[in-house]
């Protein structure tokens, strides 16, 4: 509010300077200044036009002013104005990164027969100047996100970042489910899409052909996820030549078969699964 009460007086100010010098000039250039007319004569009773009365301020203001120095005051009043506007302005981000992540699942057939998938997260990562802290947003269009997976996205994107001992107050998180109507829900995709937010703050690429299922928990590892066997194979059908799963197994998926020419590495911690995602280190600290 203050901002605005500022930048409107501001603006009053100098639309009135460019007023009274735009009528200066136009004062001083008509014949009309140089006719001794009785218009300009001051009687008393008698009613002045608008004309002649601004005419009667442009001599008071000529009197006590000169030319240069109502110049200069304009020039002052437009700095200002534009000062205000800078020192108030939201700063532009400088820097954003695109980049679309494979993420694995599970889901029913028609026949409501369990089934695993592989799906797509749109994930913009912007960097900011000021430095008023992490933010992570999820887009509600095409598609949504669960309140069980924003909470497992949030929470392996700041433990990952943490992890990799990356300064983020002066990033923002942008995700997007590109499918129109669809719902993402499980807590699976949350490690892949923590540890792609790290990869693109450290300017690191993720290698072709490789996935990751699982959480991130607090102590830093890799949680354990169900649905192994259907994701395997999904991952499989979409050539990938290699998936990382948690080293720690769901009980109920009991064993699991691994596809031909297909290698499945079980990952312990975040610095397992990350090397495995793009072969460099999560943290450049020894």
């Amino acid at each position: 509010m203050l901002k605005n009460m500022f930048t409107f007086f501001l603006s009053q100010w100098c639309e009135k300077c460019v007023g009274l010098l735009t009528f200066y000039g136009e004062i001083r250039l008509s014949p009309f200044t140089k006719r001794k007319g009785p218009g300009l004569n001051s009687r008393p009773g008698r009613r002045y036009t608008a004309l002649e009365g601004k005419f009667w301020m442009m001599k008071k203001f000529d009197r006590h002013f000169s030319m240069s120095a109502k110049i200069w005051l304009l020039v002052l009043g437009g700095g200002m104005l534009l000062w205000s506007q800078m020192i108030w302005a939201k700063p532009a981000p400088s820097q954003i990164l695109h980049l679309q992540i494979p993420i694995l699942g599970t889901s029913l057939t028609p026949h409501h027969l369990p089934m695993g998938l592989v799906s797509n997260i749109v994930i913009d990562l912007i960097e900011r100047r000021d430095q008023d802290g992490l933010r992570i947003q999820f887009h509600t269009e095409p598609g949504q996100f669960s309140l069980l997976a924003r909470k497992a996205i949030h929470h392996a994107i700041t433990q990952a970042l943490h992890a990799a001992h990356l300064p983020v107050d002066s990033w923002t998180v942008q995700l997007k489910f590109p499918y129109a109507g669809l719902t993402v829900y499980g807590e699976s995709l949350s490690a892949m899409v923590g540890l792609s937010v790290a990869a693109m703050v450290k300017g690191d690429t993720l290698l072709d052909g490789r996935i990751l299922t699982g959480t991130i928990t607090d102590q830093g590892t890799i949680g354990a996820v169900g649905g192994l066997q259907l994701k395997i194979l999904a991952a499989y059908r979409h050539d990938f030549q290699r998936v990382f799963v948690p080293s720690v197994y769901d009980e109920r998926d009991g064993d699991w078969q691994t596809p031909f020419l297909m290698q499945v590495s079980p990952v312990g911690t975040v610095e397992e699964a990350y090397q495995g995602l793009t072969g460099r280190q999560l943290s450049d600290r020894p």
